[in-house]
């Protein structure tokens, strides 16, 4: 009778005590790999943004997933490949007569990068194998961590595409390629800890909450994408290391020079002024939306949780901003400029988080 009540339990929707203790237990284990995931994600960007800012990214001119994990162990494999990098217009151009202890420095930094990247491979692979192996996976859930598993693939490539971009008619990489890379990294860390903030036992959200607040929490996830993506951008071309006074731009509030370039549209992409002064102006746009839904969210909601995501979105953007005030007057120097980087990552954590509580857990019991 009581197998016969448990399945007609199960049959109307409803679930018994011991399976949904299961499930949570499942959803606690499964939310704290993603997060460990998204740990390591944050920590690729940083280390990434260190390659960028050190000149490091095509020290290894070739893509090698599985040999690549080893490093060279003698003086000649050194020699070799120093005399691969010698190839490129960035020795040639920029580097020639370069030491074999300063092409290690730059060595070591990409390839470290390289390990990360496929160490977060195998940080997410084998554990969603252990979980979906012990049944711990609910069905709902596995073709998005296999999507995920793709996003990650497809980084690979993407990386690899951005190196290759800078072996044979440049001294750097395309900013074009740079800005995919960074912007793809983070929909994969903005994936996931949506995902993970999902599976954590929340609290419903209002209808007044929902109304209200979604909109303006969407506005600003979207344009802390853009703001990321013009950042890619600002790193691609060096931006950065010039016009390095705030609040004016070249001792003007709207500098002259911006649309220089014909046809006008390569001015976004192309010309530096243009391009440091756009992630300017977005990071103006975004300081405002973002103490605007700290204001809103504290009028609409009771709710502890949802006002601490809100006072998170507006004080992690300012703090942004003021990091960034910081790395262009300073003129980008790597601890700053690393912070700057890093903390972008903790922003768009924020704004998840936030569109998170708006919307709130998985049903138990859910194809959604």
């Amino acid at each position: 009778m009581n197998v016969i009540a448990d399945s007609a339990k199960e049959s109307t929707g409803q679930l018994i005590p011991a399976r949904r203790q299961r499930i949570q237990q499942s959803r606690a284990m499964i939310r704290w790999w993603l997060y460990v995931v998204c740990a390591l994600i944050l920590a690729m960007v940083v280390v990434g943004g260190a390659t960028r800012l050190t000149e490091s990214g095509l020290s290894i001119t070739e893509w090698k997933p599985i040999h690549g994990v080893i490093p060279p162990l003698s003086e000649a494999e050194w020699e070799e490949e120093l005399e691969k990098y010698r190839q490129i217009p960035e020795y040639q151009l920029i580097n020639k007569g370069m030491s074999l202890e300063e092409f290690k420095f730059i060595f070591w930094w990409e390839w470290g990068h390289r390990l990360l990247g496929r160490f977060i491979g195998v940080a997410f692979f084998v554990p969603m194998v252990a979980f979906w192996a012990a049944g711990r996976i609910e069905p709902w859930l596995k073709p998005r961590l296999l999507l995920g598993l793709a996003l990650g693939g497809l980084q690979g490539f993407v990386g690899w595409w951005m190196v290759a971009s800078g072996l044979v008619e440049r001294v750097d990489v395309s900013q074009y390629r740079l800005a995919v890379h960074l912007t793809l990294a983070l929909i994969i860390f903005a994936y996931l800890f949506w995902i993970a903030r999902r599976l954590t036992p929340l609290s419903q959200p209002t209808e007044t909450e929902t109304a209200r607040l979604s909109g303006l929490s969407k506005l600003v996830f979207a344009f802390v994408f853009l703001q990321m993506f013009l950042g890619g951008l600002v790193a691609g071309l060096n931006a950065g290391l010039t016009f390095n006074t705030w609040p004016l731009m070249d001792g003007q509030v709207i500098p002259k020079g911006l649309f220089v370039m014909d046809p006008i549209w390569l001015n976004f992409f192309e010309n530096v002024m243009t391009v440091q002064f756009q992630h300017r102006v977005t990071a103006y746009i975004l300081v405002f939306i973002g103490l605007a839904l700290t204001v809103a969210t504290f009028r609409v909601s009771s709710r502890p949780a949802l006002r601490r995501a809100g006072a998170n979105v507006g004080g992690f953007i300012l703090l942004q901003a003021i990091f960034g005030i910081l790395t262009l007057i300073w003129q980008v120097p790597l601890s700053i400029a690393l912070v700057h980087q890093g903390f972008a990552v903790i922003v768009l954590a924020a704004i998840v988080d936030h569109m998170a509580l708006l919307k709130g857990p998985y049903p138990l019991q859910s194809k959604a």
